[in-house]
């Protein structure tokens, strides 16, 4: 197809070139080099043949012009070669030929061409066949032209001599008359040698004390045609070791599409003297068939004659080509035989009849002598995910799992090769789930206790049964018992017979280091002993004491918890774990103070701390709690305990008394927001006037202010007179804006609306006018 492709294309580009100016001078007028030349553009040409021939077409040229300039071509040029490659078709050795790129495969696209079985074995880079020249020389070996042979004497003489065989057969040695050797093996030609040899060497090779062997040295090259279905027919020059499978790859194999692998034939003198199989290499590395090529040898490949698909379930799916007389057994163990999941009792096959295609279904006891036909396609499906003799056990057996019904044909039988059942199995009933003959599930019941006592016959089994044996405990609900309470571990635990609570307690890790073990209560489920319980009570509740090394009084020892029972352990009243607060600042001794009592307050902690300063500032002093800041007045409280101010204190509370500031911050809406100095006697609109005074955007109204303590203080307002707070050292004075109007204009068809019911209004009040006057 390429070749023709290229005699298209130069017969295009040599009818554009021949047009016009040049028009006058005819196809057969062309001399070899412009026909060269005009193959050379093809080459370079990116038009498709189909192209190239309507262009032609188009300028006028018949397709008698297009034959002639193809029979050309082909007499100049002979057969085109690939771009880059060597126009003369001498090959020794290759690289990898060219193989058709594998078709994708999407999802939901037709499934990939499957692949000719031998065709990867002359396209694999790394496998050559080039012939071995190190080995030592056949004795077979029959020698021609170019042949280099290699003379030693040695013994009382040494000489050596490297004559080649000359075109006509022979060689030339010293003075000697030429010895004809073209045609005879090494041994033949050692012999006539060295009997011409004994001319100039006495007692050659006859116990003399000289001595002369003849070995090969340079082979020649032999030219070797291939023809047929191969990937690259022509002539190749190989070496004169080449065997039959050196010339195959050199010319890239059988053709994949049409060539024989099985039918390879080698012709020698017009005779026919060796059929080559490629599949006994693949199959059983047999090259007996591959023998050495002499000179004006001739491969031939066929076209295949049946060629056949395996798909499926086989070790090696593709096409395989079958010979006269083979059987789809043969077929499938060249496949490698039937993969491990492989459906055998028969195989599908799609044949192809002379008006479409034939589904037929072929048995295992067919296969040995079923005959394939061209274009067959066998496909061997898979095993069923289904076991055709299995029965299942489950539940409260020893061995739970799945058995051979043919082994276990009854129920007795499945439970002792399952070794038994367990001491908790329910033995009032076990349940069997069977499949009917149309699929549909059932369940059968079997009373376990009657039928290992013989009391009832035993339960035949059927493939695909499934035995449940449930245990005492799937019948009931989960009993636990909890605990709660001053143990380490509170929780619930697993309820066991014979539980008691110093067990329970010593599960939920001990006791705390508050919990009193003369207060401990049991809440426990009324059931149906109802005695001494009140009708509206729902629980009974039991109290008893034990000592802290879980010694119960002999009374107490002999309770016993039951399922579902609530342990609660109290915690001692006087118990609790050390509480503490932190006093900071201008104090003597600041640090952290444990909290001694419940009545500690924050003058408590102030005095504990050493009193203050003589420069902490009471009006910043602040107290924080759990992350909050409280405002508290310390000055009140330090001059009045009593003061309701003189808070309880609680754990991690943390008092900060800061040193003395004589700071005043103003910010909000002022000019110039500022940090200034507190003086005594200016009023609160000085410090504003320092700050540039208010903004137009400023709310007078709401002016506040934050003491150092965290205390805001607002400004009151009496008829329009405001009256801001007193100026404080630390005090941060804040004006806030004014609140953005929300705008309220309506939309151009509101408008409208409202503008047609006001017209409408005033012709309704005109008219009214109108009447009355």
């Amino acid at each position: 197809m390429y070749s023709h492709f290229l005699l298209i294309s130069g017969l295009v580009i040599s009818l554009i070139c021949l047009s016009g100016a040049v028009r006058a001078q005819t196809v057969e007028n062309l001399t070899p080099d412009q026909i060269r030349q005009f193959v050379q553009q093809a080459q370079a040409s990116g038009m498709n043949e189909s192209q190239m021939e309507q262009m032609a077409r188009s300028r006028g040229f018949t397709d008698t012009d297009i034959s002639r300039m193809q029979q050309r071509i082909l007499e100049t040029v002979g057969t085109p070669t690939r771009p880059g490659s060597t126009s003369a078709p001498v090959v020794v050795t290759r690289e990898q030929p060219p193989t058709p790129a594998p078709p994708t495969s999407t999802t939901g696209s037709a499934p990939t061409t499957p692949t000719v079985f031998g065709a990867s074995l002359f396209s694999n880079s790394n496998l050559t066949f080039e012939p071995n020249l190190r080995i030592p020389t056949p004795r077979n070996y029959q020698l021609g032209p170019d042949d280099e042979l290699v003379i030693d004497i040695f013994g009382n003489a040494q000489q050596t001599y490297r004559p080649k065989v000359s075109p006509e057969g022979s060689i030339r040695v010293e003075n000697l008359a030429p010895i004809f050797v073209s045609g005879l093996t090494i041994e033949q030609a050692e012999q006539r040698i060295v009997g011409r040899l004994r001319t100039l060497f006495q007692g050659l090779n006859n116990g003399g004390g000289i001595g002369a062997q003849v070995t090969l040295g340079s082979v020649r090259s032999i030219s070797v045609t291939l023809l047929g279905q191969v990937v690259r027919p022509g002539t190749y020059t190989l070496s004169s070791l080449a065997s039959v499978f050196n010339a195959l790859y050199a010319a890239g194999g059988p053709s994949p599409d049409r060539g024989s692998f099985r039918d390879v034939r080698v012709y020698r003198a017009n005779r026919l003297v060796k059929t080559l199989d490629i599949y006994d290499f693949l199959l059983r590395a047999d090259q007996s068939a591959n023998v050495r090529l002499h000179d004006q040898d001739i491969i031939f490949v066929d076209h295949y004659d049946t060629r056949v698909e395996l798909a499926g379930q086989v070790r090696q799916p593709g096409l395989y080509e079958a010979k006269r007389g083979e059987t789809l057994r043969q077929l499938l163990n060249i496949a490698g035989g039937f993969a491990d999941q492989a459906y055998t009792a028969s195989i599908s096959l799609l044949r192809n009849t002379p008006t479409g295609q034939q589904l037929l279904t072929i048995p295992a006891g067919d296969i040995d002598t079923f005959a394939p036909k061209a274009g067959d396609r066998y496909t061997v499906g898979s095993l069923l995910n289904r076991v055709e003799n299995k029965v299942t056990i489950k539940g409260a057996v020893f061995r739970p799992g799945e058995f051979a019904l043919t082994q276990n044909p009854s129920l007795t039988q499945l439970i002792r090769t399952a070794e038994g059942l367990r001491e908790d199995a329910f033995l009032n009933r076990a349940t069997i789930r069977r499949l009917r003959a149309n699929l549909d599930p059932e369940l059968i019941s079997i009373d376990l206790s009657k039928l290992l006592r013989g009391q009832q016959p035993d339960m035949p089994l059927k493939r695909d049964d499934v035995i449940e044996i449930i245990s005492v405990g799937q019948l009931r609900q989960e009993r636990t018992v909890s605990i709660q309470g001053a143990v380490n571990q509170p929780g619930s635990f697993p309820f066991v017979d014979s539980l008691t609570v110093a067990n329970l307690i010593v599960q939920a890790g001990g006791f705390t280091d508050g919990a009193t073990a003369s207060r401990l209560e049991i809440a426990r489920r009324i059931g149906s002993d109802t005695a001494g319980v009140p009708s509206e009570q729902n629980t009974r509740l039991i109290s008893f004491s034990i000592d802290r090394n879980l010694r119960l009084s002999p009374a107490d020892a002999q309770l016993v918890l039951h399922p579902y029972d609530q342990v609660f352990v109290r915690t001692s009243p006087r118990y609790e774990a050390q509480k503490g607060a932190v006093a900071v600042g201008e104090l003597y001794y600041p640090g952290p103070y444990a909290i001694r009592a419940s009545t500690d307050r924050i003058a408590d902690l102030i005095s504990r701390a050493g009193g203050l300063k003589p420069d902490a500032d009471l009006l910043s002093a602040r107290f924080t709690r759990q992350g909050e800041v409280v405002s508290v007045d310390i000055h009140t409280i330090l001059n009045d305990p009593s003061n309701v101010g003189n808070l309880l204190l609680e754990d991690r509370d943390t008092l900060v008394i800061p040193r003395r500031t004589e700071l005043v911050r103003v910010r909000g809406e002022v000019l110039n927001p500022a940090t200034v100095e507190f003086e005594q006697g200016k009023s609160f609109r000085d410090y504003i006037g320092e700050a540039g005074g208010f903004t137009n955007n400023a709310q007078r109204s709401k002016v506040y202010a934050v003491r150092a303590n965290g205390k805001i203080v607002s400004t009151r307002s009496f008829l329009g007179i405001h009256r801001y707070p007193t100026p404080e050292r630390g005090m941060n004075v804040v004006i806030p804006a004014v609140p953005p109007k929300e705008q309220n204009r309506l939309s151009a068809t509101e408008r409208a609306a409202l503008l047609t019911v006001i017209s409408s209004g005033a012709a309704v009040v005109l008219s009214v006018i109108r009447l009355f006057l």
